[in-house]
């Protein structure tokens, strides 16, 4: 697979167009809200309180929402290793990235169903989303290292996240206007989702490289066993690196914190901030958060941009240092302050500022930490398998603490821990990307 080759990096780059409208639309835009609104008024449009039952159990709807998303993960965690394990070995992991691209996209059409009476089967096609959103990142993520030299990494991961705010954001906007304009109902934006999703996503198949032939040879029995074998080889060859390991390490747990804010950050607005009673208040505080939320993708393009300029003078390792740094004050920020949209929209600025460039470097930092290998699926996978477990961990520990205390704002004080645990754990490093 020939490095640096234009075509073949704008093709990659271009699934980062097309897959997050999952992320903007479906976790934490459109549906967050719709899922508030259907889960809190009945039929004739009376608010019946934040109560649902679920499984038989009574919950906060905001919490069952974490706990659904955090047991997507957990199907991810459990499927992908093994998966990507097979692909690798047969050399064909474009065909993998194809089917949960398929998979995600089709289970976003199937959210036009949603509603509250049937909340257990309601769920299914969220939970199959996401498996198919974060299953085919692992594939896609695995490129990077194939397609791009070492020294453009940073660039061509942050041009990817650049690409996906800018579409996303397109969508975002053709979605608002014929809702808010056209008045169309909600759950057909989940059609559109499911529908570019496919749509874009051709161009990267078309011009993505296949390898010719497996690195393994032609011997395809017990491929499940040989799945299980490559990731145990990459956790030993991490055991023995100890940079890649700190690395690693550091990554769990402030990407617990990144992943937990980009899943929670609606509902928290929509629960913890002052918007006034009524139903003028309702439609103004939906579009109050669908307003934070450009603010965030756009501010994003700039930051995925800001925070690869900054590495190249300062080194991977120092820059992600500071947006880690600024994470810890926007929590410490929300916490104690923010109780009013303005301030809110403040949030979303510093929020999109770093949350792009935490993502495009980590991602970058990590493809530079590897060795060289023919098996770039199976080493991210197993950054795939570091980063949901954090996530699972992050949207669980952020429900039960909601749960438990009555209110999201005391969960944010588990988030300030994981940053600054992850920012311990990455000052150290002092190598060739410090």
């Amino acid at each position: 697979m020939e490095k640096g080759n234009k075509k073949t990096i704008r093709a990659w780059t271009f699934y980062d167009w097309a897959n997050s409208v999952f992320p903007l639309v479906i976790t934490s835009a459109i549906f967050p809200n719709f899922y508030d609104y259907v889960t809190t008024h009945d039929e004739a449009k009376n608010f019946i309180g934040h109560t649902v039952t679920f499984l038989g159990f009574e919950f906060e709807n905001q919490n069952i929402y974490s706990f659904v998303y955090a047991f997507a993960l957990s199907i991810v965690v459990i499927i992908t290793p093994i998966l990507s394990g097979i692909a690798d070995y047969l050399g064909n992991k474009k065909r993998f990235l194809q089917f949960f691209c398929y998979l995600g996209a089709i289970s976003c059409m199937g959210l036009f169903f949603f509603n509250r009476i049937n909340l257990e089967l309601s769920f299914i096609p969220f939970i199959t989303a996401t498996i198919g959103f974060w299953g085919s990142l692992v594939y896609y993520n695995s490129y990077l290292p194939e397609i791009a030299e070492l020294s453009e990494q940073d660039a061509v991961s942050a041009k990817g996240f650049a690409m996906g705010y800018f579409g996303s954001s397109l969508l975002l906007i053709i979605c608002l206007i014929s809702i808010m304009v056209f008045h169309v109902p909600a759950k057909f934006s989940f059609l559109l989702v499911g529908i570019w999703w496919i749509g874009f996503a051709q161009y990267t198949f078309k011009h993505l490289p296949v390898k010719a032939h497996s690195p393994h040879g032609s011997d395809k029995s017990a491929l499940l066993s040989k799945g299980f074998k490559e990731l145990r080889g990459v956790f030993t060859q991490i055991k023995h690196m100890p940079q890649l390991k700190r690395f690693l390490s550091s990554y769990f747990f402030y990407n617990m914190g990144v992943q937990t804010i980009m899943v929670v950050a609606v509902l928290f607005a929509r629960n913890e901030i002052d918007w006034g009673i009524g139903e003028d208040a309702e439609k103004n505080k939906t579009s109050a958060l669908i307003i934070s939320i450009l603010i965030i993708q756009f501010v994003g393009i700039a930051g995925s941009f800001l925070f690869s300029w900054i590495s190249t003078k300062i080194g991977n390792i120092k820059s992600l240092m500071i947006s880690i740094c600024i994470w810890v004050f926007i929590c410490v920020f929300t916490f104690l302050v923010v109780r009013t949209p303005m301030q809110f929209y403040i949030v979303a600025f510093l929020v999109g500022l770093v949350m792009g460039g935490v993502q495009s470097l980590s991602r970058s930092t990590y493809s530079k930490y590897l060795p060289e290998t023919d098996d770039n699926t199976s080493y991210f996978s197993f950054y795939d398998v570091i980063e949901k477990l954090g996530m699972i961990i992050g949207t669980i520990s952020f429900g039960v603490i909601s749960q438990v205390t009555g209110g999201m704002r005391n969960s944010i004080l588990t988030l300030i821990i994981y940053f600054i645990v992850g920012l311990i754990l990455i000052a150290p490093l002092r190598k060739k990307y410090n």
